[in-house]
């Protein structure tokens, strides 16, 4: 596979964070490029749905977004012009002040979200009211915000969210 996943941080993370590191080597093993996009130093959401935009103005596809809190809102709101196959969100900061969302993801996208039980940044009925509403797959962790204990999980679910899309479009 020549697609590129392409990885957006929280707000007060990294472009090398726990999560993105592990869930690159995944996607390396199942054939896709992969880059992450450095936020740090950008506070507002929208400047950062910007810079992902410019940096993938012209994408490789296929093309799966893959966002962690504000990376998931930024995946969400970029993915309506960029037209990924895949979005894989984990704790997405949704229905929140400041994070205003139009809609749901795109058509023919395939999405899933993965949310700890325990967030106190991005409580769970704010994710799930967003799930219902665009009847996204979501599985909630014994986690919380960071989603690290739930790390080996979160590879597997990503290997198989890959490997589905493989199929679907292969």
């Amino acid at each position: 596979m020549s697609g590129l996943v392409c990885f957006s941080h929280g707000k007060d993370s990294s472009p090398q964070a726990t999560k993105i590191n592990a869930l690159s080597v995944v996607a390396q093993r199942h054939g896709w490029r992969t880059m992450s996009v450095d936020y740090r130093g950008i506070d507002s959401p929208e400047e950062r749905v910007n810079k992902l935009k410019t940096q993938l103005s012209a994408p490789s596809k296929p093309l799966v977004l893959v966002g962690s809190s504000m990376g998931s809102y930024v995946s969400l709101v970029a993915a309506k012009s960029l037209n990924p196959v895949g979005l894989f969100l984990m704790a997405p900061a949704v229905n929140m002040p400041g994070y205003d969302l139009h809609g749901g993801p795109p058509e023919n996208c395939r999405v899933q979200i993965f949310h700890g039980w325990h967030d106190d940044i991005v409580t769970v009925d704010r994710v799930l009211k967003f799930a219902q509403a665009h009847q996204i797959e979501t599985l909630l962790l014994n986690d919380n915000h960071r989603l690290q204990s739930s790390l080996p999980q979160l590879e597997k679910f990503f290997a198989i969210f890959l490997d589905e899309i493989r199929q679907n479009i292969g």
